[in-house]
């Protein structure tokens, strides 16, 4: 008994006077212009469903916090992704009446599972969900009005493709939706059925929209619209699934849910905006990929063909350029159970269809798939097992041989990466034609592109735009292959690599902005600079008066000069996207004091975290970061010890991690 007790003190101070990890998060972070491109949207851990309004112009999420006005209320979207995003689907405008239609903004609430406000034409509205199907509480009392319009083409792309819809009685509408996907590559589609609790007469419709117009003397709506990616029947079965839940209960298992994921990190220490950054970023990772198993175990996969799941849970929608980098690698930690199935999902592609960009037809909302060798390999090697490997080699092998007829310099450089990867793949699997093969391949494509592209640093490897490269100035994609670190040394002497990165940081030529550089801090802990890891990664994480030349794709036309992180609307750098959890799991790692530089490694590169303790549940184990003697954050480590013993060098692995290990940071 004295134990639960102490387990419980614990969990109450680290969470500061009681407060529950919920209460750390702001949806809003983030949601304001240009400013990560994030929504605060109702949902659940990788669920489909994500409702919440669309501004009216909207951002990739399809909200802005800076413009009042919306289009309607639309279920579906993607976290932070470029181009015009995607989602935007089966939008509902309530008692539009023919006028604009405004969020009164002070009204405004949003917290995981949950969001509501009151409208300019008197509607209040309160939204929920299940992950597969959105819950829609619309009160009326003083609402201009009856009539709800019902957009089933809407979308954040614009582009118009396919629909089609059944009036089956005076409260339910069923059919099947094909949407853009995001920077026009293909498509995704969905079959959905929506519920009133309220009768209502169609007073307009064409073959995409229609006008639900309820009697006037009706004083509430709660509308369900229940969505699979499978058929028509799985749709009705999500239906029936959630119909004897309440409002209320379901936004109690929702934030239930979210409580349980959040929770498996505890902190102490740190400011309150540092608590709320850290949950909200923790908050973040768990938006996609998205579950699209069907009630009865069915999915459908990347060919458009229908599956058995087996028992396992099956996910669709990725956006990997990104999230290998980051997110992935932290779910490894925090979620190892659900990265089996992710892997398997991922791995699953490779046998019913996968392209750099999204396919034809997929499932859900998708982005891109690039590197996903890489978040396999991670993966596997830290333990993600349970599905065949093996058999992704041919589609790995099509994959690479195609990327290796790309010309850009930044495109090589990513294969260099993915061939390592696979070279490690097939090392692990006793696949020695593989490991030959591909790391024989990887060495030739790097030597011969960063010793006549990259070593030589002339004036024109900090511009940005028009360069030839995507994305990325040719200072950034210098370090954009981190198993070659030790060869990049080689070659130039580790010193003089050393001193060429803190130029580099020096000239504020790093970009915080996008993802091709974002592991370059913490290259000095490789190098043998700790103290240089510390010092930059506390300023990108603290700084107020921190200085950007960068933005996501160009040189600002006036360097940025502030935080890349804050708890406000704008919580992001001008124009730097939070793509899909890439940037909150940086963040996350960044303020729990490791990160996994080399993606397919188990090593993780310590220094000092902006907390004073940090607990991480990792299976049935909890690893344990303590600070002793810290009297200022920028005070530099003098040792770490690891279940008391001393590291020789500050940088740890996977095992001490999941085996539930203390490390003790000594100031």
């Amino acid at each position: 008994m004295k134990k639960i007790i102490l387990i419980s003190v614990l969990a109450v101070s680290a969470m500061s006077c009681g407060k529950t990890c919920l209460d750390y998060v702001n949806p809003f972070i983030g949601t304001s212009g240009d400013h990560g491109q994030v929504s605060p949207a109702a949902c659940v851990p990788f669920g489909m469903v994500s409702v919440c309004p669309d501004s009216k112009p909207w951002q990739q999420a399809g909200y802005d916090y800076a413009v009042p006005e919306i289009s309607g209320i639309s279920i579906t979207r993607l976290s932070g992704v470029g181009c015009r995003g995607v989602g935007g689907n089966m939008r509902i405008l309530p008692c539009s009446a023919g006028g604009p239609v405004s969020i009164l903004k002070e009204t405004e609430v949003a917290r995981p599972g949950y969001y509501a406000a009151t409208l300019s034409n008197g509607v209040s509205c309160e939204f929920t969900s299940t992950g597969d199907e959105a819950i829609e509480r619309y009160d009326l009392k003083s609402a201009v009005g009856r009539t709800f319009h019902l957009d089933l083409l809407s979308s954040f792309d614009g582009r118009k493709t396919g629909c089609s819809y059944v009036v089956e009685g005076p409260r339910v509408v069923t059919g099947h939706i094909v949407s853009p996907n995001a920077c026009a590559n293909g498509r995704y589609q969905f079959w959905f059925k929506l519920v009133s609790d309220k009768d209502f007469s169609i007073t307009a419709s064409d073959e995409s929209s229609l006008d639900m117009t309820f009697g006037e003397d009706v004083k509430n709506v709660e509308l369900r619209i229940a969505v699979s990616s499978v058929d028509s029947d799985a749709a009705a079965l999500v239906c029936d699934r959630w119909s004897k839940k309440s409002f209320s209960a379901v936004r109690r298992r929702a934030e239930k849910l979210w409580e349980e994921r959040l929770s498996k990190v505890r902190v102490k220490g740190g400011t309150s905006d540092e608590r709320t950054l850290f949950y909200t970023s923790l908050y973040r990772l768990y938006h996609s990929p998205m579950v699209i198993n069907s009630p009865d175990g069915r999915y459908r996969g990347t060919d458009n063909e229908i599956y058995d799941a087996g028992g396992t849970v099956h996910y669709g929608s990725w956006s990997m350029w990104d999230t290998f980098r980051t997110k992935f690698p932290m779910l490894v930690i925090l979620e190892p159970e659900d990265m089996m199935d992710i892997s398997r999902s991922l791995a699953d592609l490779y046998r019913t269809g996968k392209r750099n960009r999204a396919m034809p037809m997929e499932p859900a909302p998708t982005v891109r798939t690039e590197h996903t060798i890489l978040a396999l390999l991670d993966a596997y090697v830290k333990g993600i097992r349970g599905y065949d490997l093996n058999s992704c080699i041919p589609g790995m092998w099509k994959e690479i041989l195609k990327d290796m007829e790309k010309d850009r310099l930044d495109q090589k450089l990513e294969t260099a990466y993915d061939l390592w990867g696979l070279s490690r793949i097939g090392e692990i699997l006793g696949r020695d034609d593989v490991m030959a093969r591909a790391g024989e391949l990887s060495d030739s494509l790097f030597n011969t592109v960063w010793r006549e592209d990259f070593m030589t640093i002339t004036p024109d490897f900090a511009r940005m735009k028009e360069n030839g490269m995507y994305q990325g100035s040719r200072w950034q994609y210098r370090w954009a292959v981190p198993p070659y670190i030790d060869r990049m040394a080689s070659w130039v002497g580790k010193d003089t690599l050393s001193a060429q990165l803190s130029r580099f940081f020096d000239l504020r030529l790093y970009n915080q902005g996008n993802e091709p550089d974002i592991h370059t801090p913490f290259i000095f802990n490789m190098l043998g600079h700790p103290e240089k890891t510390q010092a930059v990664v506390r300023d990108y994480l603290s700084d107020d008066s921190m200085i950007h030349i960068y933005g996501g794709n160009a040189e600002y036309p006036e360097p940025y000069v502030g935080k890349a992180f804050k708890n406000a609307p704008e919580g992001y750098a001008p124009e730097m996207d939070e793509d899909d959890g890439t940037m909150s799991a940086w963040y996350a790692f960044s303020a729990m004091g490791f990160y996994p530089v080399v993606v397919g490694s188990d090593r993780y590169e310590v220094f000092s975290p902006v907390f004073d303790e940090v607990r991480i549940r990792s299976g049935n184990k909890v690893f344990t970061i303590k600070t002793k003697g810290r009297k200022a954050p920028d005070d530099l480590i003098k040792k770490v010890f690891l279940d008391g013993t001393p590291l020789d060098e500050l940088h740890i692995c996977h095992e001490d991690i999941v085996s539930g290990k203390t490390m003790t940071i000594q100031y």
